[in-house]
Formats: C-alpha cells, sequence, structure tokens
C-alpha cells in the first residue's frame, strides 16, 4: 500500500491506494488519520510514504488536482475498495452517482437507496466512508439544507459543496 499527501486549496489531502485503488482519503497530513478509517480487519501491515508521482497513486493524485481545476467528474473514474455490508457497499456506490452541484439530503438519499424510513442508517453510510471525495459523501445534507457532519470539517465540506455549486451554475 503507498501513501501520499498533496497541498489542496482545502488543505493537505493524504490518500491511501492500492495499485491505483484508493482505500481511504482526506483533508489531512496526518496518516494515521486516514488508516484509522479503514475497518480494523482491512487495513494494510504495511504501508510505504510514496511522492505523488509515484505510479501507484499517481492517477488518483490527477483526478484530485484536476477536481480543483474545476473537472469535477475527474474523480468518478478512480476506483476506490470498501468492505463492509451489502447495503453499506450499495450506499457507496450511490453516493459516487450523486451529481455534483445537487447534494441530497440524508431523506434523499436513504430514498435513493430504497429505505426512505433509515435515514439515520444512511447517515452512517456517509460517516463510514473512507475513500473521501472519491465517493463524495460531502453531496449529502440535513433536510433543512444545513451540512451536518463531515469527518474533515464543515469548513471543508462547506468548500467542497461551494466549489461544485459554482462549476455547474450557468
Amino acid at each position: 500500500m503507498k501513501l501520499t499527501t498533496i497541498d489542496t486549496p482545502d488543505g493537505p489531502f493524504t490518500l491511501l491506494a492500492d495499485d491505483g485503488v484508493v482505500l481511504a482519503s482526506g483533508w489531512t497530513g496526518d496518516p494515521a488519520a486516514v488508516i484509522v478509517r479503514i475497518r480494523p480487519a482491512e487495513r494494510p501491515d504495511e504501508i510505504e510514504t510514496v511522492r505523488p508521482d509515484h505510479p501507484e497513486v499517481a492517477a488518483p493524485v490527477r483526478a484530485v488536482r484536476a477536481y480543483y481545476a474545476g473537472d469535477l467528474v475527474a474523480i468518478d473514474a478512480v476506483p476506490v475498495r470498501q468492505s463492509g455490508s451489502e447495503w453499506r457497499r450499495s450506499g457507496w456506490d450511490r453516493l459516487r452517482r450523486i451529481p455534483a452541484g445537487e447534494p441530497l439530503s440524508y431523506a434523499g438519499f436513504a430514498t435513493a437507496l430504497g429505505r426512505p424510513s433509515a435515514v439515520r442508517a444512511a447517515a452512517s453510510i456517509c460517516a463510514s466512508n473512507a475513500p473521501a471525495l472519491f465517493v463524495p459523501c460531502h453531496r449529502v445534507l440535513r433536510g433543512d439544507g444545513s451540512l451536518g457532519g463531515f469527518a474533515w470539517g464543515v469548513d471543508v465540506k462547506r468548500s467542497l459543496l461551494d466549489r461544485e455549486a459554482a462549476a455547474v451554475r450557468p
């Protein structure tokens, strides 16, 4: 497994990848804060910190840079891997299909998953998401439109949503 950190307008962004497949990522310079997002049984035994141009992390790094340069769909093509129940995996899949600039409420997300009454369970899918940005859980909001929580801080969530809204405005 390879770990790298790059600078973004929202601060340092660290990602852990296995041959180009992102396992975990987030806005921090602390590798431990990213690694802890992976289920304990799935955490790698060996992690090597590499430069952002290393072949095993270069494609995800390019996608993050492209996203911040305005290509909001660049993150969509980056493969990710998370383990969990079928419900969680379907939720993480659905998160990847929320278009930039069109956030859902937690209730709307639960409805999109086919279980409209499972709002708390839908929120827990977002909370347990390890490859942040690539699986854009930041695109889910409270029912009243307020931001709610975000593992990497509401300021980062606000910045991402503002960036996406500005990019899709005519």
